[in-house]
């Protein structure tokens, strides 16, 4: 159980420090400081920083997947309305940062998609996972008669995610989730084929 701990507190540590510095500029120092970790235990838990950065990404994603049970995979709210939610949740998440943060996955994807196929492989992978969960939503309000069936949902998916990874980027540039908004009011009004986002 300690083992267990020890090993859970260098990922959280990690992702602290990772999500506002970046994979490449975070140092095992800082991290093994913050985790108050001795360095040979380091690599007890960890063969080396890419097993680490990729624990870390699992962690991230594990936490991910219970925000999308709670929002679009939530089948006591309409479609729309768990799509709503997803998008609330994350503009409430930049605001409790003061946008700074931003998405771990989104960020990563940046900085190492050019430089690991190890890590491109696994993010490419969690960002399909996530649009075929909004996929779904979509496809079920499509059938409920609340989304346009103008476009194909798995595509629409596709262009809802890397559209709101970008708000989510801007935000961060603009110290405001007034980007994150207008995607949203854009993505319901224009896109989606209704307008009933708050």
């Amino acid at each position: 159980m300690k083992q267990t701990t020890k090993r859970n507190e260098l990922i959280q540590a990690g992702r602290e420090i990772i999500v506002r510095q970046g994979f490449n500029a975070a140092g095992l120092s800082s991290i093994l400081t913050t985790a108050d970790v001795p360095k040979g235990s380091f690599y007890y838990y960890f063969k080396n920083k890419e097993e680490f950065g990729l624990a870390i990404i699992e962690d991230f994603a594990a936490e991910y997947q219970l925000k999308l049970q709670k929002t679009v995979n939530n089948h006591q709210l309409s479609p729309l309305q768990r799509l709503n939610s997803y998008f609330a949740a994350g503009q409430a998440e930049m605001e409790a940062c003061k946008c700074v943060n931003g998405c771990l996955i989104g960020n990563l994807a940046q900085e190492l998609a050019a430089q690991s196929n190890v890590f491109r492989d696994r993010l490419d992978q969690i960002f399909s996972e996530w649009e075929a969960q909004i996929a779904q939503c979509l496809e079920a309000g499509q059938n409920a008669g609340e989304i346009s069936t103008d476009i194909n949902p798995t595509k629409l998916a596709q262009v809802i995610l890397a559209g709101w990874q970008g708000a989510i980027l801007r935000s961060k540039v603009a110290q405001s989730t007034a980007p994150m908004q207008i995607f949203v009011e854009t993505l319901f009004h224009h896109i989606l084929g209704k307008s009933t986002a708050s």
